[in-house]
């Protein structure tokens, strides 16, 4: 299960105008990254509820599609119903040992390693869990030497921690887990469920391996992301022909001799690139941009249909679908999105 209904208000305002699970990173939405990492271990049949800007995903993927081998399925909710909820809602398709993902965060979790650690522990849920420096910003897990899980803090100050292992939002689950969720409520996994476990003393343990985890819970860590795909840190396909070790060019796109690259790049497929352009840092121009003659771009994101006018300076900035910069404009910082008026 694929978990893609909420609003993803923290990214805002590029939220504001696609999903999260439809915002790119390195010019491939997050929940695509998430697909492949399900495809490369082997799972067959993918559930994913919908919900904010459901019409977005389910115009890109529809209700169902074949995805890298995969039956993909996207169920829409009439109204949202929680990480808990949302997975009750289609209870019937899980009736054996299975999966739960958010499909907002990147990541590159060894899940058949977590599935198996999950199978020997015997248990009926498993948590992916990672350790954080700021645990104000996650739900965190207590552990004891043999993995079980004794008790969970949200967001706590760091002084007041328990512990610095944050709840990933990845899951492996039994069927029997989802007696513990009433029918048609909003019911969250980490606030009302996991305490329920913890109270019956049902086997629940947590999972730590050695993966990459980011929820993107920020434009920096958005930003940051990029950075990390394009360079090695988190295991995902970049997209495009790998050029000169640190070059990526999507098809067809257009790119003129003179431009000067100085980091990591990816030009997405149908993009234009003008004379004497610089692209420096870790820059992602998405599919049919277009960059004019003398533009420079550092550390700068270009979701899809966004152009650069000639002479324009950008830097540390994320520039929305189809938002025009104008000639010689210099930007340092923050997302540009459209006006819908």
């Amino acid at each position: 299960m694929v978990l893609a209904a909420g609003k993803g208000t923290r990214l805002f305002p590029l939220t504001g105008e696609v999903p999260k699970p439809m915002a790119p990173v390195v010019d491939r939405p997050i929940i695509e990254h998430i697909f492949e990492l399900l495809a490369a271990h082997g799972i067959e049949e993918i559930h994913a509820n919908v919900f904010y800007l459901a019409d977005a995903l389910l115009a890109e993927y529809g209700e169902r599609s074949e995805i890298r081998g995969m039956e993909v399925n996207l169920s829409r909710e009439e109204r949202l119903l929680g990480t808990a909820g949302g997975v009750k809602r289609l209870s019937e398709h899980f009736d054996g040992t299975f999966v739960v993902i958010s499909g907002d965060a990147l990541t590159d979790v060894d899940i058949s390693e977590m599935v198996a650690f999950h199978r020997e522990k015997g248990a009926l849920a498993t948590i992916a869990l990672r350790r954080v420096y700021d645990t104000s910003e996650f739900g965190v897990v207590e552990l004891d030497e043999e993995a079980n899980i004794l008790g969970f803090q949200e967001k706590p100050d760091p002084q007041d921690a328990i512990s610095t292992l944050a709840n990933t939002g990845i899951y492996v689950f039994e069927p029997e887990a989802l007696d513990y969720i009433p029918q048609d409520e909003f019911f969250d996994f980490a606030k009302d469920v996991f305490p329920l476990f913890l109270e019956k003393g049902e086997r629940f343990v947590g999972y730590q391996g050695d993966f990459y985890w980011s929820d993107i819970g920020t434009l920096a860590a958005y930003r940051q992301a990029h950075y990390d795909a394009l360079s090695g840190r988190v295991k995902v396909r970049v997209p495009g022909e790998k050029r000169n070790g640190s070059v990526w060019v999507g098809e067809d796109a257009m790119i003129h001799p003179s431009v000067n690259f100085e980091g990591y790049v990816v030009v997405g497929s149908e993009a234009v690139i003008g004379r004497d352009v610089t692209l420096e840092g870790d820059v992602t121009i998405g599919r049919d941009c277009w960059i004019r003659k003398n533009a420079t771009l550092k550390s700068t994101i270009l979701l899809p249909g966004a152009s650069v006018g000639e002479g324009a300076y950008l830097e540390d900035c994320i520039v929305g679908h189809g938002y025009d910069v104008r000639a010689g404009e210099i930007i340092r910082g923050g997302a540009l999105i459209r006006n819908p008026n």
